[in-house]
């Protein structure tokens, strides 16, 4: 295995900033200073150190689905003290360097990816493998035609962005209407933004699929791991 792509593999950090470490002298193999980021390693028996640190690069990238509750950031850390979607991480998977793909903003719900594979996350953010995210948002009473219509067409948000086509159907439920929609753009808070601007009341906003992944039946707080199908289906259209 090539040394950039050992690092990146160990969740250290995507290749392009592996590539930097070695250029830097930070990385060492067996005691010696790695010169070339195409040096071929085996981490499972050569000594690999960063600054100092050993790698523990022998253990397979790590890919968690997580329901991510309400109330919960999305970071590994939080300034306010906060619950963040690392401390729902069961204690089997507290040692590994995981950082969560994408966020959910601190009132929506709903399937978020959690790894220390660096450069698959790193892909999945690239804007030429967004991956389509589907989402069951409930808006309070009935959604106007007109509503749904400008979310097809692509609208402008007040503060001037011009938004893509979103796919959105409606269906009734109770006096309430639930909005099934599909986005394929990276805005922060764009749901929220659009119903905002529609003026419609967002009661609940639940991300139900990532791509090719489901939440599924999955309790909010609870984290599993994922399937070797789910992480193949997910590379792929990650275009690795």
């Amino acid at each position: 295995m090539r040394l950039n792509k050992a690092l990146a593999h160990a969740g250290l950090c995507a290749r392009r900033k592996a590539d930097e470490l070695i250029f830097a002298g930070a990385v060492r193999v067996n005691g010696e200073v790695a010169a070339e980021p195409g040096r071929q390693v085996d981490p499972a028996r050569d000594r690999i150190e960063v600054n100092g640190i050993p790698l523990a690069a022998n253990a397979p990238p790590c890919h968690l689905m997580l329901h991510k509750p309400v109330r919960v950031v999305s970071t590994a850390r939080d300034p306010e003290g906060r619950t963040t979607v690392l401390d729902l991480v069961p204690p089997a998977w507290r040692g590994r360097r995981l950082y969560p793909v994408g966020r959910l903003d601190f009132f929506s719900e709903g399937l978020l990816m959690l790894t220390d594979d660096g450069e698959l996350a790193n892909l999945l953010a690239h804007p030429r493998h967004r991956l389509p995210r589907r989402y069951e948002v409930r808006v309070r009473g009935e959604t106007p035609e007109q509503a749904l219509n400008a979310m097809r067409r692509g609208m402008t948000l007040s503060e001037g962005e011009r938004l893509a086509r979103v796919e959105v159907t409606a269906a009734a439920q109770g006096r309430d209407t639930m909005l099934h929609m599909t986005l394929r753009q990276g805005l922060n808070r764009q749901i929220r933004r659009m119903c905002r601007d529609l003026d419609l009341t967002i009661l609940r906003l639940v991300r139900v699929a990532l791509g090719p992944l489901e939440l599924g039946d999955l309790a909010p707080g609870a984290v599993r791991e994922l399937t070797e199908q789910e992480t193949a289906a997910l590379r792929k259209a990650a275009g690795r």
